[in-house]
């Protein structure tokens, strides 16, 4: 899978720490391919597909909407609160994520791909990276984009950042640490230093 020319790059962080952003940057100033975790979860669940129907068999209709749409606010009340069932949960969807990234890394001719993926660790995927860089911010600045982005209560809020790995934890494990606590042209100028080093 790695290919030692190739910087396969694993952006991952906390939950509101700043991902889209650094992946928005990286792809407007440098032209690089993202691959998105997060879009091939969604394409996963889609309407009609396989792991939708397993999903309905589990939880019933009252997990879709109206048109037959996963209702990510339902059933991330359900998820969020109950660890088994986001493992569950998980383990329908992380093999077909899985999959699109392997299909995209092996028919991409970029030297450069990024990865973003929020539980690169929680989903074991260190192995597709040939780096790993984390996008870091305070617990307090997380607390408050999330809850501000999601329309979450305190409460809601807490339960996301505790179903993930701690930041702090992830910071030990990253080859790169770009700290969002500052400003945008703060972060920026990590984003450019990070891009020029060659591993």
């Amino acid at each position: 899978m790695k290919q030692n020319s190739r910087r396969i790059i694993g952006l991952t962080g906390g939950i509101a720490t700043g991902k889209t952003t650094v992946s928005d940057y990286l792809a407007n100033n440098y032209h690089l391919s993202i691959l998105d975790a997060d879009i091939y979860a969604k394409e996963a669940v889609e309407i009609n597909s396989p792991i939708l129907e397993t999903i309905k068999q589990r939880y019933g209709d009252r997990i879709c909407s109206e048109t037959g749409e996963l209702n990510r606010q339902k059933l991330g009340k359900i998820i969020f609160n109950d660890s088994i069932e986001k493992k569950w949960l998980e383990s329908q969807i992380h093999p077909y994520v899985r999959q699109r990234f392997k299909e995209e890394i092996n028919q991409s001719q970029e030297e450069v791909i990024i990865l973003d993926i929020p539980l690169l660790f929680e989903s074991n995927l260190t192995y597709l990276v040939t780096e790993i860089w984390i996008v870091y911010c305070s617990y307090e600045k997380q607390m408050k984009r999330l809850m501000k982005r999601n329309n979450l209560t305190e409460k809601d809020a807490i339960a996301r950042i505790k179903s993930q790995l701690p930041i702090n934890e992830k910071v030990k494990m990253g080859d790169i640490v770009l700290d969002n606590s500052s400003n945008l042209g703060d972060l920026y100028q990590q984003i450019d230093e990070a891009i020029k080093l060659h591993k």
